[in-house]
């Protein structure tokens, strides 16, 4: 059995995994709070961003998490179409739970549904990004931790859609992405706990990319991504805030005709 090491750099990568996944909830929530309050293509527009938050943040928290991770004996490489793959899982997989809330008419069934397909789609895209691990000998799997990150996995995903419904202050949105990013840490680690590796030494070259090569400068370019949108949609006025900027435009008078 191979040694397995989950922070072979230390604090630093479950320190910036858990950085990313609370900025992608933080912006996925406050895009959602946007969406609720407006209608036709701008709420659209809204979830559409939200979801591609989330998703991003979820991917990249995985994957930042993932350079740390050294197994005893073999190098690792990953299968770059899997990895991809398992990012459009993420984005596709969200999407559907936040626009099943966003227009959904009863909210409760909308927040079980929805919370129920973006947690299953987080656990898929965590084992399929797991299995574009490649290395020499053979994974196996803890069914039973297994079954504990998925529960992790829908709870926290509930948790968040149930945030984006029922939050609407900065402060709160800001509390409840801090719970949301340690929730979805969780989740991971409870999987990478659930792993095991039977090394079998090999001389042969692996397939696929380095972490190096292809995983650190994709997480980079994705956590630019959602810092560069979290500034956008902080300095983009609410709803509130344009009604108000349009009601202190029109002349005096105006209203009273």
């Amino acid at each position: 059995m191979g040694h397995l090491d989950h922070a072979a750099l230390g604090w630093l990568t479950p320190a910036l995994s858990y950085a990313m996944a609370c900025t992608g909830a933080a912006l996925g929530l406050r895009c959602t709070v946007r969406a609720l309050a407006a209608t036709g293509r701008a709420r659209r527009n809204w979830l559409l961003t939200a979801a591609s938050a989330i998703g991003t943040g979820i991917w990249t928290m995985h994957f930042v998490a993932m350079l740390g991770f050294r197994v005893s004996g073999t190098d690792i490489r990953y299968d770059v179409p899997l990895t991809l793959t398992s990012l459009l899982i993420a984005m596709i997989v969200v999407s559907a739970g936040v626009f099943a809330v966003g227009y959904g008419r009863e909210r409760g069934r909308a927040l079980m549904l929805g919370g129920l397909t973006t947690g299953l789609g987080v656990a898929s895209m965590h084992y399929l990004g797991m299995a574009a691990v490649r290395l020499h000998g053979d994974v196996g799997y803890d069914p039973l931790r297994v079954g504990l990150s998925v529960l992790i996995a829908v709870a926290a995903a509930t948790a968040a859609l149930w945030a984006a419904l029922n939050i609407k202050s900065p402060l709160a949105v800001t509390l409840a992405s801090l719970i949301m990013g340690a929730a979805v840490s969780s989740m991971h680690y409870t999987g990478m706990l659930a792993v095991s590796v039977r090394v079998t030494p090999s001389g042969e070259t692996l397939p696929g990319a380095t972490a190096m090569q292809f995983i650190f400068p994709l997480a980079v370019g994705l956590g630019s991504y959602l810092f560069l949108t979290s500034a956008f949609v902080a300095l983009s006025p609410s709803a509130g805030e344009r009604e108000a900027s349009a009601s202190a435009q029109q002349p005096v008078g105006s209203t009273a005709r």
